[in-house]
């Protein structure tokens, strides 16, 4: 069995994270869970805890080591995903069973956070992943020490119907010049299930799907070497919600940019893409027809 048992959040890189934490709940049509700050290394975040996941909005916003880091992150590439961090059940054995296979980690660290909205704390253990080691992917294991609650599920916005916010992540996108090295990475060395490996020439992509609880990581070759980025890169996410059409109309009425509702590539879907504002992240929604 894989050490890891599921994606436990996403990572957003932001510059304003009031700006951003705007865009995030009226996309999710979601108030946040949790408010913090990192003290010491200048960042901040502001989290979304959703069905399956959760969503952090990661921003610098004082003077520290993690916030010039990031700073320069921002500078190069922009907003956008920056990582996935994946729960473990138990953080040493998770990272003895990465090291016999490769995949040189960290011994691990305990961390704990404060609640602006409430003043809960919360503890954790992570197992870092150097980028010399995951393609430069910014990778993460984290084994949670509080209790599940003291994260509470993001609540409905004011006016919002649980039918049109968004419930759960459905993927997240890789993209990759290499689909046999993440292969290697993604289901050799961190042990997560790949269900299914296919090149579909009529959309130009070779797909690999990693499937972890309840979340699918999706990594994307391009056959055209032309359009294969040169180095692994986080790309988008897709969201599900209930009913699609009601997704869409809260959203418009929110004064966003969302494509019509379409047919999606899995049979039974429907999907609409939100176009602006994401942060950086493309995004699309996904509803069962």
């Amino acid at each position: 069995m894989s050490e890891i048992v599921g994606v436990d959040h996403l990572i957003i890189a932001v510059r304003d994270l009031g700006a951003a934490e705007k865009t995030y709940t009226a996309i999710f049509g979601r108030a946040p869970s949790w408010k913090g700050i990192h003290p010491g290394v200048g960042t901040g975040n502001v989290l979304y805890r959703l069905a399956n996941t959760y969503v952090e909005l990661y921003a610098p916003v004082a003077e520290g080591a993690n916030a010039e880091a990031l700073r320069k992150r921002l500078d190069a590439s922009g907003e956008g995903l920056y990582g996935v961090v994946f729960g473990l059940a138990d953080a040493a054995a998770a990272a003895t069973a990465f090291n016999a296979r490769g995949l040189t980690s960290g011994a691990p660290l305990d961390g704990s956070g404060r609640d602006e909205i409430s003043g809960a704390t919360r503890k954790w253990r992570t197992v870092a992943l150097p980028a010399s080691q995951t393609r430069g992917l910014f990778l993460l294991g984290i084994q949670h020490l509080s209790p599940e609650d003291a994260l509470p599920p993001a609540p409905l916005s004011e006016g919002v119907a649980e039918a049109e916010a968004v419930a759960s992540c459905d993927h997240v996108v890789v993209m990759t010049p290499d689909a046999e090295a993440c292969k290697t990475l993604f289901g050799t060395q961190l042990g997560i299930r790949l269900a299914l490996d296919h090149t579909k020439p009529e959309w130009g992509v070779r797909q690999l799907f990693f499937r972890t609880g309840g979340v699918t990581v999706e990594v994307v070759e391009p056959l055209d070497r032309e359009k294969a980025p040169k180095s692994e890169r986080f790309w988008g996410v897709a969201w599900k919600v209930p009913d699609i059409a009601a997704a869409v109309a809260r959203l418009e009425k929110a004064g966003l940019d969302v494509s019509e509702v379409r047919k999606g590539r899995k049979p039974g879907t429907e999907v609409a893409t939100i176009r602006k504002p994401t942060a950086g992240v493309p995004t699309l929604l996904i509803s069962q027809s």
